[in-house]
């Protein structure tokens, strides 16, 4: 049948629900949980970054600048980032067993935090290591316009890629602002890719400012301060990404609209009567756990109760596909119970 009753003392009112049907915002929101994590994105940004990095090698071999060693490193580590999100995403199809039932989504918050240790470790201390050791021991550029020509193809190829990466996500980003849908996103890859190409090009106008003022100045010492300036810029960036994937790791709730949207549907105004309390937990970016405690009728018979809460179930999957655990409790609300202390524990029932 697919009811479900999950075990504890009662609680309090939490929030009372809303009127039962969702709101355009509320159905935009659910299709941004539910997007399929940017694979067209971070294939894309893998396709620039290997044929970067090749350039940039060959660049820094014929003229030794330091910026362009850094760059080649940083363009190696986005590779292996977007590897390991395309990875993250197959093993998270993985279908659920009895060690892990609830399946296997949160692999792609691994991988993604992943991403971020190797782009601080590979991509930014080495970049700030480097530019370190240049300032100390600086030397002229050889061969300067071989740097200068890969600069400039390099920001051609990291802005096809950060093209297609915030196309992919105006899709899921809806009406939020970038900032906010960094900090709400369920899918790690696409900010992670966001963050990448973003930093990518901030990270080669350094590299093409080093070389530049190198060449104008005679002075190699420009070439390893834009070296260093790129390695700041990538530990910041790996930084961010660190945190925001931690809390992936950690468990987040659904987004409050969505939220909103999963209590309206909860309750039919005829045996469900509200929801005392709620909580959601996204076990993958595309998998959600909802577990409520609902208020039925006191004269509901236990054949009401179980359709009232196969009902429940059917109307939240139907609005929120995501919704792929449902566990519904039954309780007797009495408001006067409720309303003598704040104790999500204590007992609102017994009319």
């Amino acid at each position: 049948m697919g009811t479900a009753a999950f075990t504890g003392r009662r609680g309090t009112d939490d929030h009372q629900s809303g009127a039962n049907g969702l709101t355009r915002c509320q159905s935009a929101t659910i299709r941004a949980v539910s997007t399929s994590g940017g694979s067209k994105a971070v294939v894309a940004a893998l396709g620039s970054n290997l044929a970067i990095a090749v350039t940039k090698f060959i660049a820094w071999g014929v003229s030794g600048s330091s910026s362009m060693l850094a760059e080649a490193v940083h363009s190696v580590a986005d590779s292996g980032n977007q590897v390991l999100l395309l990875v993250g995403g197959r093993k998270a199809q993985r279908a659920a067993d009895e060690e892990h039932p609830f399946g296997y989504g949160r692999e792609r918050y691994i991988f993604g935090f992943l991403v971020s240790i190797v782009l601080f470790t590979v991509g930014g201390l080495f970049a700030v290591y480097e530019g370190y050791e240049k300032i100390l021991h600086p030397h002229p550029l050889d061969d300067w316009y071989w740097p200068l020509g890969v600069l400039l193809f390099a920001i051609c190829a990291e802005g096809f890629s950060f093209r297609t990466a915030v196309g992919e996500s105006r899709h899921a980003k809806g009406g939020q602002s970038w900032a906010g849908f960094v900090r709400t996103a369920k899918a790690p890859e696409l900010p992670v890719v966001l963050f990448e190409d973003f930093g990518a090009l901030i990270g080669l106008a350094f590299a093409l400012l080093g070389v530049l003022l190198s060449v104008a100045t005679h002075d190699g010492v420009w070439d390893g301060a834009g070296t260093l300036a790129i390695g700041v810029l990538l530990v910041c960036i790996a930084m961010v990404l660190a945190v925001e994937t931690k809390s992936l790791l950690l468990g987040e709730a659904a987004a409050p609209a969505v939220v909103a949207g999963i209590r309206a549907a909860l309750v039919d105004g005829s045996l469900v009567t509200r929801v005392i309390h709620m909580r959601t937990l996204h076990l993958g970016p595309e998998e959600l756990l909802v577990a409520a405690k609902i208020a039925v009728r006191p004269d509901a018979t236990a054949r009401d109760v179980a359709a009232a809460i196969n009902a429940a179930e059917e109307r939240v999957r139907t609005a929120y596909p995501v919704a792929r655990a449902i566990y519904l409790e039954p309780d007797i609300y009495s408001a006067a119970e409720a309303a003598a202390g704040p104790d999500p524990e204590a007992t609102p029932g017994g009319q």
